[in-house]
């Protein structure tokens, strides 16, 4: 068993990355504008999973960063003429960042409950503006973007084109799954993580908790923001509902469904969610139905989610192989 976990860990990334740049060969259209849409969703839940997972933060309002991303992006489009592409989703996730500064400046001194409730009135907030301020959201209507095409020097890629777009997205986002990954592996990400367990302890040593979560509060906002930026670039449109309340419940699903005590669970999640939701809605109306019964028996029987059941399900494997071998072999 350790020497295949050690063929695991020294192949599974390059036979990983081999798959996705091979995904457009062997994926049919529809399916691959699937893959490209959950690896969207993908670092929206991982971001997630910092303020949740990491940090123990319960938040109802992630949407307004997605939802402020996406617009901003839009508007940066539709409105500077000329604009490059990659200097567009900049401005979104650097607005977004922004809006997170002034939002945790205004909640990360209330925790639990009111925290919870102040992040659902922030969103409840700006769904209203994006609603309302219709001659810049576009209100009801949403807004239609033509997002140009990226010069890359030898060659252009068209996010019109379902395998420009794929490999766009796979890339940047790609890069941003692996600065949160590197990022839980920092003094200040391993930080947040001792500010959840004790946080009167890590004040004792002389950190300050409310800068520490306020810079992981920007961080996770920048990034939902990020992905939103993708999302309205890979549908060419942003509506109101990319701000909702329902836009928050769905990363809320992802990540509970994927597991919040591992990295790779929210990813887990987001792909799950997104063929599942597809499959059911092509099945009947009443999908949400089936996903709220799901999510409740997720909580009930498997609150580890997904990566939990693996990582029993391993668990188990190497115990039944132990017992096999016998304590004699074993040692």
């Amino acid at each position: 068993m350790p020497a295949a976990k050690s063929a695991v860990s020294r192949w599974g990334l390059p036979l990983g990355l081999a798959l996705l740049a091979a995904m457009p060969w062997i994926m049919p259209p529809f399916q691959l504008r699937l893959i490209t849409e959950a690896i969207i969703f993908s670092l929206y839940a991982v971001s997630y999973n910092l303020l949740l997972g990491y940090a123990g933060l319960l938040s109802f309002g992630h949407a307004m960063f997605f939802g402020v991303g996406a617009f901003a992006t839009a508007l940066a489009l539709n409105h500077l003429a000329g604009i490059p592409l990659f200097l567009a989703v900049a401005l979104g996730t650097g607005f977004t960042a922004m809006v997170g500064l002034v939002v945790g400046l205004l909640l990360l001194r209330v925790k639990g409950t009111p925290f919870a409730l102040l992040t659902l009135a922030f969103n409840a907030l700006v769904f209203a503006i994006a609603v309302k301020w219709h001659t810049v959201t576009g209100g009801d209507d949403g807004l239609s973007i033509s997002p140009p095409a990226v010069n890359l020097g030898l060659f252009q890629l068209s996010p019109s084109n379902p395998i420009d777009m794929y490999y766009l997205t796979v890339v940047v986002i790609g890069l941003a799954v692996a600065y949160c990954w590197y990022f839980t592996r920092t003094a200040m990400g391993q930080s947040v993580l001792l500010i959840r367990e004790n946080e009167e302890r890590m004040r004792f040593l002389g950190y300050n908790t409310n800068v520490a979560r306020l810079n992981l509060f920007i961080i996770a906002g920048a990034l939902a923001g990020l992905a939103g930026s993708f999302y309205a670039v890979f549908n060419s449109f942003v509506s109101q509902d990319a701000v909702s309340i329902a836009m928050t419940t769905k990363v809320l699903l992802m990540t509970y469904i994927g597991g919040t005590a591992s990295f790779v669970g929210p990813i887990v999640g987001a792909v799950f969610y997104t063929y599942v939701q597809d499959f059911l809605s092509d099945l009947t109306e009443n999908w949400p139905l089936i996903m709220g019964v799901l999510f409740i028996l997720m909580v009930l029987f498997a609150p580890g989610g997904l990566s939990g059941l693996a990582k029993s399900l391993a668990a188990r494997l190497r115990g039944a192989n132990n017992h096999e071998r016998g304590p004699d072999e074993n040692h």
